[in-house]
């Protein structure tokens, strides 16, 4: 008898041992579909592409083997860019998922992905919005959609082992914190100083002389009410920021202040006439505060264009498709006014 019960605990014992075996063989090599398909579209050269048939690259479905085909056939395309948040998206997922399932490709994806950004900088620490597909406005230093911005947090969070990026190896750091080095000193540089006082910030630049810069027809070099607010955000999280630092982080919320538009709302009103069936608007509203999303450099003037590249004072001039597809107007500072900024104040008086 008791040989009977050894023999069926031992059994049991081998049973428990081999199902947890298992159990760590399947997590070793456990699958995510999300994280899957971004090894798919994953580019040879480390970074990630925005679209797939021109169309916003969907992970949460499954492909057909053709597909799959044609999308690995399309692993040397040059069309990995930093743009819509494409490439920092897909790092910072894939080392989530690697931490939940232990499969290092999920990691090794993510780490080429991390030498992609590293070598896209260019020397004076701006951000090309594509790499190495240079062309058009393509080459410009981007902060546009906070192109170049989600570059500089991902990095900085290396350094600084912030959440799941503290699974990157150790040997990144030093090539991040020179580049978030470059990239400060970049930000620094292109700082639109108007009559001797610094504003903020164009959407994009020209990577050789700084100077702000024209990127699609519509959006031409200007002051951004939008853009400007994730690049401060950033140079907020800098640990003792230096004098510059907080003179270029206080002169932007000076200029934030000084071009909000009172009394105002941006809204899609509903209208039958238009192909949408609404139409996207400013209306009066004592509650409200909004910004441009472009001003005009010299004199902070709100301004719109439609693709013809020509300005407008009134958002309403420009065509209806560009109107209601675009936003040119919005709420981005308000946050940083009322809550972030005074609270880093309070540290860096």
């Amino acid at each position: 008898m008791m040989n009977s019960i050894s023999t069926y605990y031992f059994s049991i014992k081998k049973i428990i041992a081999f199902s947890s075996l298992l159990f760590a063989f399947s997590m070793i090599d456990a699958q995510d579909l999300v994280a899957d398909n971004m090894l798919m579209f994953q580019r040879n050269y480390g970074g990630w592409p925005k679209h797939y048939k021109e169309e916003k690259i969907i992970y949460n479905r499954q492909y057909s083997e053709l597909e799959k085909a044609i999308i690995a056939d399309e692993s040397n395309r040059n069309d990995a860019t930093i743009d819509n948040d494409a490439t920092t998206k897909e790092i910072r997922y894939l080392l989530k998922t690697y931490q939940t399932t232990n499969n290092k490709k999920y990691l090794e994806a993510a780490e080429r992905g991390v030498e992609y950004v590293l070598k896209a900088q260019y020397k004076n620490g701006g951000w090309p919005q594509f790499y190495p597909d240079l062309s058009s406005y393509r080459h410009e230093i981007t902060y546009n959609d906070n192109a170049m911005i989600n570059v500089m947090n991902l990095l900085y969070d290396i350094i600084h082992h912030n959440n799941e990026m503290a699974l990157v190896n150790a040997r990144f750091i030093p090539n991040a914190d020179d580049a978030v080095k470059r990239g400060i000193e970049c930000i620094l540089k292109t700082q639109i100083k108007v009559n001797g006082h610094l504003t903020a910030w164009c959407a994009q630049y020209d990577e050789v002389n700084y100077e702000p810069a024209k990127a699609r027809s519509y959006e031409l070099p200007s002051l951004s009410g939008n853009e400007s607010v994730g690049i401060v955000l950033f140079l907020m999280r800098l640990q003792n920021p230096t004098p510059e630092i907080k003179n270029a982080i206080k002169s932007a919320v000076a200029w934030f202040d000084k071009v909000r538009i009172v009394g105002y709302k941006y809204v899609d009103a509903p209208d039958a006439k238009f192909p949408k069936g609404y139409d996207r608007v400013l209306v009066k509203d004592s509650n409200s505060t909004v910004w441009a999303r472009f001003y005009e450099i010299e004199n902070n003037e709100p301004f719109f264009c439609g693709r013809d590249g020509i300005k407008k004072k009134n958002v309403a001039d420009i065509e209806y498709e560009r109107r209601t597809g675009y936003g040119w107007y919005g709420t981005w500072p308000k946050d940083l006014l009322e809550k972030e900024y005074p609270e880093w104040l309070a540290k860096n008086k």
